[in-house]
């Protein structure tokens, strides 16, 4: 977690305009350190599904000491102590970038899906496929965190008894939960901040990431519904104990995923006028 922070702290810096001939010596330390720790695992275990995010430090760290042009005691020592090391995965091109706008996707198309999207409550009885529920994590890790923590869990159940159970928890499934094939339980994980001032990143992360995970659901045929996880003490005990949480893990929202019925209803929902929540330049 702290090799991630820190590694985009220096993807910031470098893409600072201007940018500075010296920067981040006051973490860049601490970063070769954590890369040692991380680097060393994943030299005993190729496999490590780290080995990705290591591979992304190691190319951003060689392009940090790369544009560090002054000359800085601290900087240079850890320039060396990185350079020594024995574990240097292939440079990838996994630094920054200018970005290009590419997609085909045009603003009418994105508009079609947000109005497709609806919140369905009644799913054929079929399996859901897991290989389309990653398909669709793909595109909510795409989602923009603070510092790049990704501080959530997505568990995913489609057990029919382990449905029924958790879907049996939260108020806001009532009359429709026996009806759910998966349902995902979105957690913050509060260990991933280290200051109090951050608690809150945990629900807009999350949340930010689970929006896209239903657009990406929708585009796969499946449709979903967020449930609703009240702040009561009785139903978060529940929780804690059915899905064995940590004492930092907070349940954010839960989602039901599945087929939506040919013949299920979705409420019609009329949304708010645009003048009735968007201002411009309003100080009061």
């Amino acid at each position: 977690m702290e090799l991630r922070r820190n590694i985009h702290r220096l993807e910031k810096g470098i893409i600072m305009m201007p940018r500075r001939d010296i920067f981040a010596r006051d973490y860049i330390t601490e970063t070769v350190e954590f890369y040692e720790l991380a680097a060393r695992q994943c030299s005993t275990d190729p496999s490590s599904l780290e080995a990705s995010e290591v591979e992304w430090a190691n190319n951003v760290l060689t392009e940090y000491f790369r544009v560090s042009t002054g000359s800085d005691p601290v900087v240079d020592s850890a320039r060396k102590r990185f350079f020594e090391l024995e574990y240097h995965p292939s440079d990838n091109g996994k630094v920054p970038y200018v970005k290009k706008n590419l997609s085909s996707i045009s603003y009418d198309q994105l508009h079609e899906l947000a109005m497709q999207r609806r919140s369905v409550r009644w799913f054929e009885q079929k399996p859901v496929p897991r290989e389309l529920v990653d398909k669709a994590l793909l595109v909510g890790r795409q989602s923009p965190t603070a510092c790049n923590r990704l501080p959530y869990e997505f568990r995913v159940f489609d057990d029919p008894a382990i449905v029924s159970t958790i879907a049996g928890l939260p108020f806001g499934a009532t009359g429709y939960a026996q009806n759910i094939p998966t349902i995902v339980v979105v957690v913050g994980k509060l260990e991933s901040y280290f200051s109090p001032r951050d608690r809150h990143a945990i629900y807009i992360d999350s949340s930010l990431a689970a929006m896209s995970f239903m657009f990406g659901l929708e585009t796969l045929g499946l449709s979903s519904s967020v449930i609703n996880w009240p702040d009561f003490e009785p139903l978060e005990a529940k929780m804690q104990k059915t899905l064995s949480l940590d004492v930092t893990d907070r349940v954010i929202m839960l989602i039901a995923v599945g087929y939506s019925h040919p013949e299920g209803l979705v409420p019609y929902s009329q949304k708010k006028e645009l003048d009735t929540f968007r201002s411009y330049n309003k100080l009061r």
